[in-house]
């Protein structure tokens, strides 16, 4: 039987991150692909020029149309920018997602540090998603932005106290700390968080990490891997899709990760 994920997420028109990174990913580790487009980017390796936000309505059409012909095995949750566009995707997860994994990644803020996400947008995606999903995947400014806590470093802290606010597990990511390791923290509940370690890649090509590693962690849960498991791959995956990163010349901004390092040719 084909392995199928579905991504619900903003579409980048620069094809590093958003929707476009999601099928890349989830095609690159042998799982086809749908998609629901919550948001339109006019967006590049610099920047985001402007942001379409595609009706709550249509969101919901969308969702509809998916799973009631395909059979789900994951879903990755990315852009979701406005309210009713939450409340339309919670309703559409209501509606078809029981007993399907779904991981969300509150994609707040782009690579360039363009806002993603309206404000009133926030406390929605804190009350109507984070109960509801099996994994969220914030980063440590994501995290204190859920937490309503100033920045920081303690990533197991901040997985923790995610728990206690309704999440079923967390795992908050290191990319934007500092030192020789790349330091995440996965916790869930009825055990203490785990440790998941990986070499900090210097490169300027991060563009799309964060959907990515939600949509490789997504692609494995659909395979039938259980969550830890499922995170540690997909951490494996970015690290090398990172450290093949400089092998794509794209753009003359953050460019994105290589997801087909290991069907491309050297150099390719």
């Amino acid at each position: 039987m084909t392995v199928i994920a579905v991504t619900i997420a903003g579409s980048d028109s620069g094809g590093g991150a958003g929707i476009q990174a999601d099928l890349k990913t989830f095609s690159a580790l042998g799982v086809y692909g749908a998609s629901v487009i919550t948001a339109l980017t006019a967006q590049n390796t610099r920047g985001v020029q402007a942001i379409h936000d595609v009706p709550a309505e249509f969101v919901a059409r969308q969702i509809d149309s998916v799973f009631t012909d395909l059979r789900v095995g994951a879903v990755k949750i990315g852009m979701l920018s406005r309210p009713d566009v939450i409340h339309a995707v919670a309703d559409g997860l209501a509606r078809h997602g029981q007993g399907i994994p779904v991981v969300l990644d509150p994609v707040m803020v782009a690579t360039s540090g363009d806002r993603l996400i309206a404000d009133e947008a926030v406390a929605v995606l804190r009350e109507r998603l984070l109960p509801r999903v099996d994994l969220v995947t914030p980063n440590l400014p994501e995290a204190a932005v859920l937490l309503g806590e100033g920045g920081g470093a303690d990533g197991a802290g901040m997985a923790n106290r995610l728990l206690a606010l309704g999440a079923r597990a967390v795992l908050v990511k290191g990319g934007h700390g500092t030192g020789p390791e790349s330091v995440d923290h996965l916790a869930t509940a009825g055990g203490p968080a785990i440790r998941l370690s990986a070499p900090r890649v210097s490169t300027r090509n991060t563009h799309g990490t964060g959907c990515t590693l939600s949509a490789a962690i997504a692609a494995f849960l659909a395979r039938g891997m259980p969550l830890p498991a499922a995170v540690s791959a997909a951490k494996d995956y970015l690290t090398a899709a990172l450290g093949a990163a400089d092998r794509l010349a794209i753009g003359g901004g953050h460019g994105p990760v290589h997801h087909f390092y290991a069907l491309w040719e050297e150099g390719a």
